[in-house]
């Protein structure tokens, strides 16, 4: 389980997070949400290490984070897809994914084909551009990537920043089926950044934020109208 106490964070002396709870449990998709500005993409750099909270403490798994730099927290089975994807885009969709496994000590050839095998059958079109490069991709194919990437490791949790932002339909109906498939065949647990407001609703539980605290959380088939109007842009 994850579990954020009492976090405090800063850019210099401006005051982003303010006392922010949650908690992510195994087989659960958790959706923050928010307007732009609030705080949301803060708080996930926080978790993976990306920025040092100046209070509170970040627990996985009954450990504290804290002291542990990026790729520690990956080892230990968070994976990151960052806002904005960050695919590398001179390797190829192959090299892009075999990358992910960085966090596996020393993949044998075996799991490496296992591990791509898993990410073409969770996004079958990824399989016909495997040699292409990366930056070749539309933007909707390079966040499938970015996803697959993120789990070819077999992380217990994942985070996503906005997965859907400036992506065909299509393609965003087809990342919620594969964010809901591994929840449900895996048992990982989730904390998604979104505000399409399809994807906010196929979540478990909700934490909404403002002015970098959370103001608002309940279980989304308790998610009204007025919720969503005060706190998330559609």
């Amino acid at each position: 389980m994850l579990h954020v106490s009492n976090l405090d964070v800063f850019y210099g002396e401006s005051h982003i997070l303010r006392q922010v709870d949650l908690k992510v449990n195994p087989g659960e998709i958790v959706c923050l949400i928010g307007r732009n500005g609030v705080g949301k993409t803060t708080l996930l750099k926080t978790i993976m290490g990306l920025l040092t909270p100046r209070q509170g403490d970040i627990r996985w798994q009954n450990q504290s984070l804290l002291p542990l730099p990026p790729y520690a927290r990956a080892k230990l089975g968070i994976g990151y897809v960052p806002q904005g994807r960050e695919i590398l885009p001179r390797l190829t969709v192959r090299e892009n994914l075999l990358l992910g496994l960085a966090a596996h000590p020393e993949p044998s050839a075996a799991q490496q084909e296992r591990a791509l095998t898993e990410a073409f059958t969770l996004f079958p079109a990824l399989e016909t551009m495997q040699h292409r490069l990366g930056g070749n991709l539309s933007g909707g194919q390079q966040q499938q990537l970015a996803i697959a990437r993120a789990l070819v490791s077999h992380p217990r949790l994942l985070l996503l920043d906005e997965p859907t932002e400036g992506i065909q339909p299509s393609i965003v109906l087809e990342i919620e089926a594969a964010v809901r498939q591994i929840v449900s065949t895996r048992g990982i647990g989730v904390l998604l950044v979104e505000q399409h407001l399809h994807f906010v609703k196929q979540a478990d539980f909700y934490y909404a934020m403002q002015k970098g605290g959370i103001v608002a959380a309940g279980p989304t088939s308790e998610l009204t109208a007025e919720i969503i109007q005060r706190y998330l842009s559609v």
